[in-house]
């Protein structure tokens, strides 16, 4: 099914409410484009449980995206039990949509089974030990995670990420049974969105704060954010969200160890579960 060129051009409109919006070039529009410019985070979910095979489905599609040297260090636990899904929405801040949603994913750095192998074939793995094979890890998790939220929005399912496991890291992995060369980068909420609760689509920086050409260019003085500081409040009023300006809540969030809630101690419970990170 193709879709509008003016439909298209309203999604980028409120993607860069306010703000200058990109214009699409003339080409066939698509299906895909449409599911991902109307991205949005549904925190709100009905209590309906998902279709048999959804599961199955949103694997393959995150096995489909690609993978540093084919090595898949990665993996991934559906959690529908009620009451382990209590717990850990407790332990990232008490996350109600935890709670909710039918179906969520953990979504881990596995350097464990790649490990299990090497002690089979009675080989070394030496390599498994070094900072860039965690790092390769976090991004096939998150690009297998990107392509399930995908698939999930394109059956009309709602989605959001939940970073906060990685507050209280090893109470995350004691939930989860996770043993040394694992561990749990973030989660996902994936389930019917509630329509008495609709989410909206949530404004980004204008392109030009994003967009470099050949070379990034630094910007002297204060970055001009004030079209988007606007545009989020609006945004969180639409909400019913406590209104601040991006700038203002970014700010708070980096000002030092204990806005970041726990995660300041990261290096210390990677080294206990298993990460050297040489």
């Amino acid at each position: 099914m193709l879709w509008s060129m003016a439909h298209l051009q309203e999604l980028l409109a409120a993607r860069y409410a306010g703000q200058p919006a990109p214009t699409l070039p003339p080409a066939d529009t698509n299906a895909v484009l449409q599911t991902l410019l109307s991205h949005r985070s549904v925190r709100a979910f009905a209590p309906d449980a998902l279709p048999d095979g959804t599961l199955e489905l949103l694997v393959a599609a995150a096995q489909s995206a690609p993978s540093s040297s084919n090595l898949q260090v990665w993996s991934l636990i559906a959690v529908q039990d009620p009451a382990r899904k209590q717990r850990l929405s407790l332990l990232a801040g008490d996350q109600v949509h935890i709670r909710e949603a039918p179906l969520f994913l953990a979504f881990l750095v596995d350097t464990a089974r790649l490990s299990d192998l090497a002690a089979r074939a009675g080989g070394p793995a030496e390599g498994l030990e070094f900072l860039d094979t965690f790092l390769m890890g976090a991004i096939d998790a998150a690009l297998a995670a990107q392509n399930a939220l995908v698939a999930a929005e394109s059956l009309g399912l709602g989605t959001v990420y939940i970073g906060a496991l990685r507050n209280r890291p090893e109470e995350v992995a004691q939930e989860l049974g996770l043993t040394p060369g694992l561990f749990a980068v973030f989660g996902l909420c994936v389930g019917r969105p509630d329509p008495a609760r609709p989410a909206a689509v949530k404004p980004r920086l204008a392109q030009e704060n994003v967009l470099f050409h050949e070379q990034y260019q630094r910007r002297t003085g204060r970055p001009d954010v004030s079209d988007y500081d606007a545009a989020m409040r609006t945004f969180y009023e639409s909400q019913r969200q406590p209104v601040v300006d991006w700038s203002q809540h970014s700010l708070e969030r980096v000002r030092g160890p204990e806005a970041l809630r726990g995660r300041d101690r990261l290096r210390a419970a990677l080294s206990a579960l298993g990460f050297p990170l040489r």
